[in-house]
C-alpha cells in the first residue's frame, strides 16, 4: 500500500471531515413535536461512522476475499489490504515493526484484555499479582481478577480540585511491597468517567524498575491523543502491550486492537489456535508459525473492519494527532467553564486542564435531580444523546460520589443497591469526539439552565418504568417506525 501523503494541510483535511459523519444529521421528533438534529454527546460510548472510511470500505468490498492466498486478484488485494492495516496500526500508535505486532481480536477492548492478561500471567507463571487502578473501566478490572489469583487496586487521590487522579506514590509503594510477585501493571491512558489523562510512560518507568511489564488501557485516549508506545531513547517509559476498540476511534463495526511485544507472545503457545496460525498440521502434533500477526489470529479475521478502522486512522494521521488534540481541547475548556458558572451543576474530577488535563469527557450532575431524569429530559426536550449511571466504573464513581450518597442514605452499600441508590449513585456523561462543536455545548449550557429553571414542572411529567429509567407519561416514540430491519427488507422486496 502506499505511504500517506498530505495534499492539504492537516487543518484543512480536519475542517472537510469534521462533519462527514454518518449520523451527524439525524433528527427525532421532539416532545414538543418538532423535528431536530441530534446532538451526540455519547462518543466515549461508541463514536460516529467517518464517512469516508465507511465508503472506501465499501468500495474495497468489491474486491472482497479471504486472505493468506494471492492466487486470483480479489486475494491478492485482500490480503495486501489486510497487511496494510497492520502496518498502519503500528505507524500510528509509535510502535517499532521490529519490537512489536498488531493483531485484532473480538470486541473491542475487552477481548483484547483478556487475551493479554492471560498472556502476561503465562510469560511469568511464578508471579501471581497484577496492579490496576481504582478508575478503571470494568474491562480493565474483571480480566485480572478473573485470570490472576491476587489484583491491587491503586486509590486515587482527590486534591487540588477534588483530580481523582491515580495516586503514583501507592502505585511504587504497592511494587516494592509486591516484587518479585507482580507480573504486571494494567491502567487505562483516559479515564472513561472523567477524561482524565493518566501518566502511562512514567507508570511504566515505576513498573519496570520494579519488574512488572505493563499493560495500556487505551480505547479512551487512541482517538484522542497522540500515542507513543516506544521511546529507544528510554525503553523503560515504552508499553508493553497497547489495547483499543476500533467502534471508540470512529469506525463502529471494526475489532479491537492490540500491540504487543513480539518476546512476550513468542514465549508461550497462543491463546487460540485455529487455521492460519499453524504451519503443520499432523494427526498427533501441530507447528504453530513463528510469523506475526498470523501466529496470533487464528481463524478468518474480521477484514473489512480492519481495513476501515486503518482507513479512519490513516486519516487521523494525516490531520495530526496533536492538531486534533488542540482542537478537541478547546471544546472540553469551553464545556467545562460554561458548567462552572451554573452553580447547581457537580462536574467530577479537577475542573483546571492545566493542571489535571482532560480528554473527551465529562461526567457532572445537577444538586438535587436525579442523573436519569436529567438523561431523559435532555433527550426528550432538547435531542441531546448523553450517557447516565456507573459507566462500567463502579468502584471509580463510588470513589467520587462517597461524600454526597453518604450524607443522603447514611450508608454506602454498592453490594445492596435498593432502586432509590441506583437512582441516586450514578451520573450523567457528556462526551466529545471531532464533530463536537462549541455550538454544540452551548445548546447542552441551555438545556441545563432551562431544566434547572423549570424542574419540578419538568419533573411532574415522569415516572420510574420498571427498568428504574424516567420515562415521560405521555411522550413516546415508535422506534420500530424510525428504523426497523425487517421492516426496511421488506420495503426493499416491495421496491
Amino acid at each position: 500500500m502506499g505511504s500517506a501523503k498530505k495534499t492539504v494541510t492537516g487543518k484543512a483535511l480536519l475542517d472537510k471531515i469534521r462533519s462527514d459523519f454518518i449520523g451527524l444529521d439525524t433528527t427525532y421528533e421532539n416532545i414538543d413535536g418538532q423535528h431536530t438534529r441530534r446532538i451526540y454527546m455519547d462518543s466515549t460510548a461508541s463514536s460516529l461512522m467517518l464517512r469516508p472510511a465507511a465508503s472506501i470500505t465499501a468500495d474495497f468490498m468489491n474486491h472482497y476475499s479471504n486472505t493468506h492466498s494471492k492466487m486470483h486478484h480479489s486475494a491478492h488485494i485482500s490480503t495486501a489490504a489486510y497487511e496494510w492495516a497492520h502496518e498502519r496500526v503500528l505507524s500510528f500508535v509509535g510502535a517499532d515493526p521490529d519490537v512489536y505486532t498488531c493483531f485484532f481480536t473480538g470486541a473491542g477492548t475487552t477481548a483484547g484484555i483478556n487475551r493479554m492478561a492471560r498472556v502476561f500471567r503465562d510469560v511469568h507463571p511464578e508471579k501471581d499479582t497484577a496492579i490496576i487502578s481504582i478508575m478503571e473501566h470494568h474491562s480493565n478490572d474483571l480480566p485480572h481478577r478473573k485470570h490472576m489469583k491476587h489484583v491491587y487496586h491503586v486509590p486515587v487521590e482527590g486534591l487540588d480540585e477534588n483530580k481523582m487522579c491515580i495516586s503514583l506514590p501507592k502505585l511504587e509503594e504497592a511494587l516494592i511491597k509486591g516484587k518479585g510477585r507482580i507480573a504486571y501493571v494494567s491502567m487505562t491512558a483516559v479515564s472513561n468517567v472523567t477524561g482524565i489523562i493518566n501518566p502511562i510512560h512514567e507508570i511504566a518507568r515505576m513498573a519496570h524498575k520494579h519488574g512488572a511489564l505493563v499493560m495500556v488501557d487505551g480505547a479512551q485516549s487512541v482517538a484522542h491523543l497522540p500515542t507513543q508506545m516506544f521511546h529507544p531513547d528510554d525503553p523503560a517509559s515504552s508499553i508493553d502491550a497497547l489495547v483499543f476498540s476500533g467502534h471508540k476511534t470512529y469506525t463502529p463495526g471494526s475489532p479491537g486492537v492490540v500491540i504487543a511485544r513480539k518476546d512476550h507472545l513468542l514465549a508461550i503457545e497462543p491463546e487460540e489456535v485455529g487455521g492460519g496460525m499453524v504451519d503443520r498440521v499432523l494427526e498427533d502434533r501441530y507447528q504453530v508459525k513463528n510469523s506475526f500477526p498470523d501466529r496470533e489470529e487464528a481463524g478468518t479475521p474480521n477484514i473489512p473492519g480492519a481495513i476501515a478502522l486503518a482507513t479512519t486512522i490513516e486519516i487521523l494521521d494525516r490531520i495530526g494527532m496533536d492538531l486534533l488534540m488542540e482542537e478537541e481541547d478547546e471544546v472540553m475548556i469551553y464545556a467545562i467553564k460554561a458548567m462552572r458558572e451554573i452553580p447547581e451543576v457537580i462536574v467530577y474530577g479537577g475542573t483546571d486542564l492545566e493542571s489535571c488535563p482532560r480528554a473527551a469527557s465529562i461526567s457532572f450532575n445537577v444538586r438535587g435531580l436525579d442523573h436519569g431524569l436529567i438523561a431523559a429530559l435532555l433527550n426528550d426536550r432538547y435531542n441531546i444523546g448523553v450517557r447516565n449511571q456507573c459507566f462500567c466504573a463502579h468502584p471509580y464513581v463510588k470513589e467520587m460520589m462517597a461524600d454526597d450518597l453518604q450524607e443522603e442514605f447514611g450508608i454506602i452499600d454498592f453490594g445492596n443497591m435498593s432502586d432509590e441508590f441506583m437512582r441516586k449513585a450514578g451520573m450523567v456523561r457528556a462526551s466529545f469526539g471531532i464533530y463536537s462543536t462549541q455550538e454544540d455545548v452551548d445548546a447542552l449550557i441551555f438545556a441545563l439552565k432551562d431544566i434547572i429553571q423549570n424542574a419540578e414542572e419538568y419533573g411532574s411529567d415522569y415516572e420510574v418504568n420498571a427498568d428504574n429509567d424516567y420515562e415521560h407519561k405521555t411522550y413516546r416514540i415508535d422506534h420500530d417506525e424510525i428504523f426497523c430491519i425487517t421492516n426496511a427488507l421488506d420495503k426493499y422486496i416491495a421496491d
